[in-house]
């Protein structure tokens, strides 16, 4: 694909996603502002179909296929989010979503991508192994790939989330953080912000185990992902061309946290907000904990990505 997502791309994915998405509440704590001493609004993802703000994009992206495509069906490779999402969106269209999975995948994974009607295909748990098998699949079906990120009708669909962000709040924020993995949501949010002035920071935002986004934009050359030992694990890839470019061209900065704030945050959120949100959402509001003086006195909005958490393996 050798189009550009762009900042009209969003709105045109707002207006083609609008029945198909739930339009997410955005929430705010009292206690949670004076904790952090700024004022934080939450656009909550976690009650997206799906549980996360991946349904925008996978939605997004099979809704511009032709009929012949749609008649072939929808591949990608996933464990998380996107699987679920594809496999949804793909049957709300009426067609096939062929997900090539990790053996060692979460059962919980497994169960919600069967539950929407995905073909699982399990292979090796590595990148090559899962390659290789989406290819042979596309070979054999015709299916038309959906990357989790690296695609411009995926980044757009996953811009609406900030987009439809901005039209509630009615003003706008000094900050908008995003949890930073491939950067879709982040690009996305990038793109969604631009259409409302060039005014709002837009910061990406990581753990420190997988800090591979921030050296990415220090460095101007795209970082392997780190080993996978973080929490968040909802984060743990690289950065793709794509998402890479725009970020380079419009980000503020990347911030990174440890495990023990991204705990805290998780709980905090939990806590004082009474909702569910997965340790990757955390992400976000762990940076704002470890970078106070930063955003002091500052209105900062926060993009909670997904609820989607095992409740028999919570960290606390």
């Amino acid at each position: 694909m050798n189009s550009t997502a762009t900042s009209q791309g969003v709105k045109d994915a707002m207006l083609r996603i609008s029945e198909y998405v739930h339009r997410t509440p955005v929430l705010s704590s009292e206690s949670i502002n004076h904790l952090t001493g700024c004022n934080l609004v939450f656009k909550c993802e976690n009650f997206q179909k799906v549980g996360a703000f991946k349904y925008r994009g996978a939605t997004n992206a099979v809704l511009t296929l032709s009929a012949n495509e749609l008649q072939l069906g929808v591949i990608t490779h996933s464990s998380g989010n996107h699987a679920a999402a594809l496999a949804l969106a793909a049957k709300k269209a009426g067609t096939k979503a062929y997900i090539v999975m990790p053996n060692n995948a979460p059962e919980i994974k497994k169960l919600a991508v069967e539950g929407y009607g995905g073909i699982i295909t399990f292979c090796e748990p590595n990148q090559a192994a899962r390659e290789k098998t989406a290819n042979e699949i596309i070979d054999k079906t015709g299916a038309t790939f959906v990357h989790p990120y690296n695609n411009k009708f995926v980044i757009e669909g996953q811009g609406t989330a900030a987009f439809e962000m901005l039209e509630t709040l009615g003003y706008l924020p000094d900050f908008i953080l995003a949890p930073t993995g491939g950067g879709g949501l982040t690009s996305g949010t990038i793109l969604a912000a631009l259409n409302f002035g060039t005014s709002i920071k837009i910061i990406g935002t990581e753990p420190s185990l997988a800090g591979d986004a921030k050296i990415s934009m220090n460095t101007g050359i795209i970082q392997p992902a780190f080993p996978q030992q973080s929490i968040a694990d909802g984060l743990l890839t690289s950065l793709g061309s794509m998402t890479f470019e725009i970020m380079q061209n419009h980000i503020s900065e990347v911030l990174n946290c440890s495990e023990e704030s991204i705990i805290a945050a998780m709980r905090m959120v939990w806590e004082r907000m009474k909702i569910i949100i997965e340790p990757s959402s955390a992400v976000p509001l762990a940076c704002v904990l470890e970078n106070r003086s930063k955003f002091e006195n500052k209105t900062v909005a926060i993009i909670i990505s997904g609820g989607n958490v095992a409740l028999n393996k919570l960290p606390f």
